[in-house]
């Protein structure tokens, strides 16, 4: 708790000025200030904060309306404590948008409870689990990382690239881990592969002794971990270590981060894996600010973040409203084609092009598509783990 609220300083200093000026729009930044990607978050909510800042300096949105973030703690996990967080955000701090949630089990936890019922657009930035692609919605919910399926298919294509055909599976045990496990599975063995073995695992435990020894018993080439990053994921890859069961390790999204890298060290050199990105994206511009605020920018979605954040701005822009009944079907206008494209960096650009009744195509900082309904085309970023560090090694 004591992190998360000491990553709110600068949400507090804007909050106040936004208060102050008496003519303010919230919205919600809600990701899991606590949990099992708690490394992660911190700069994820400065992106989506940077663009809110950014924006209300411009003053330009709906004849100068100031924006104002709200904080909320998913948790990641905790599905009831989620709903219950976001139902605050709407009912007592009256946010009109929510840049959120993160992880895929509180997201559709918060859509189906909360979003929902209560009309409020939500832009995920990270919730990648397939079934989100087909949860009624009503129009609301979007997301600017694209779905697990997608990532299943490129990690396989990656593994078998690589040659190697025969892998042992392990995944946290919610929607994320089981959609991503189905997906990968199903595509590797399309693709020639054998899957040795499949075990859930539960994050939290001290010990994975137990998981890891079934999973080293059917063999393989290498273990696919699709957990989270500050949880039973590193876990998992310490047990197959010091068993020698694996020493080379295939690692989606939820594992990518600094705290790998600080974990292990070289130790899991040669592991390699897989995390949202584009070769025609730019998010330098994000990157470079949130780390000059003292925020470790070197994880995942920071820009998708900042992109989810930017979207529903520009969207109320092109609505001439707030409102998210009336702004819900501008989200997919502003971010695709036809139109000037917007850059990071060029919001208050984007506002005054709709202000005149003009077209943008938000490019963004992880160069924006939507595909319907409220899906991310996306592209991916292969890494592999080259002496104690994440390297990208190309795009896909």
């Amino acid at each position: 708790m004591k992190k998360f609220l000491m990553a709110s300083a600068a949400t507090a200093l804007m909050a106040g000025g936004a208060m102050a000026d008496g003519h303010s729009v919230k919205l919600g930044v809600m990701l899991g200030f606590t949990g099992p990607i708690e490394s992660l978050t911190p700069a994820m909510a400065a992106g989506a904060e940077l663009a809110m800042s950014e924006v209300s300096e411009s003053g330009k949105l709906l004849g100068g309306k100031k924006v104002m973030p709200v904080r909320a703690d998913s948790t990641c996990v905790d599905s009831g404590a989620a709903a219950a967080a976001a139902e605050r955000l709407v009912t007592s701090d009256g946010v009109k948008g929510i840049m959120g949630a993160d992880c895929s089990g509180v997201t559709g936890a918060v859509l189906s409870n909360v979003a929902l019922p209560n009309g409020v657009v939500m832009i995920s930035p990270s919730a990648t689990s397939p079934a989100l692609s087909t949860a009624e919605d009503d129009g609301l919910f979007f997301r600017t990382a694209p779905s697990d399926e997608r990532q299943g298919q490129v990690l396989a294509q990656v593994l078998q690239e690589r040659g190697i055909s025969e892998v042992a599976v392990t995944y946290t045990n919610n929607d994320y881990g089981k959609g991503l496990a189905d997906s990968f599975s199903a595509a590797f063995v399309a693709a020639g592969g054998s899957i040795t073995a499949t075990t859930a695992h539960e994050d939290g435990k001290a010990d994975y002794s137990a998981e890891v020894g079934a999973l080293a018993a059917a063999g393989g080439d290498a273990l696919v971990v699709a957990g989270y990053v500050d949880q039973g994921g590193p876990g998992v890859i310490r047990a197959a270590l010091d068993t020698g069961a694996f020493d080379t390790f295939a690692l989606p999204d939820g594992m990518i981060g600094a705290a790998l890298e600080e974990t292990f060290g070289d130790e899991i050199d040669g592991s390699i894996g897989t995390v949202p990105g584009s070769d025609a994206a730019d998010a330098s511009m994000v990157v470079e600010k949130v780390t000059a605020m003292g925020v470790d920018a070197s994880g995942p979605y920071v820009g998708e973040s900042y992109d989810a954040a930017a979207l529903i701005m520009l969207a109320m822009q092109a609505a001439g409203s707030v409102e998210p009944g009336d702004y819900k079907a501008k989200v997919e206008m502003v971010a695709n084609a036809p139109g000037e494209k917007i850059y990071p960096g060029e919001l208050a650009k984007g506002l005054e092009i709709l202000a005149a009744g003009g077209d943008i195509d938000y490019v963004g900082a992880t160069a924006v598509e939507l595909i319907g309904p409220g899906e991310a085309a996306g592209g991916y970023r292969e890494i592999e783990l080259k002496g104690g560090k994440i390297e990208t090694v190309k795009f896909r």
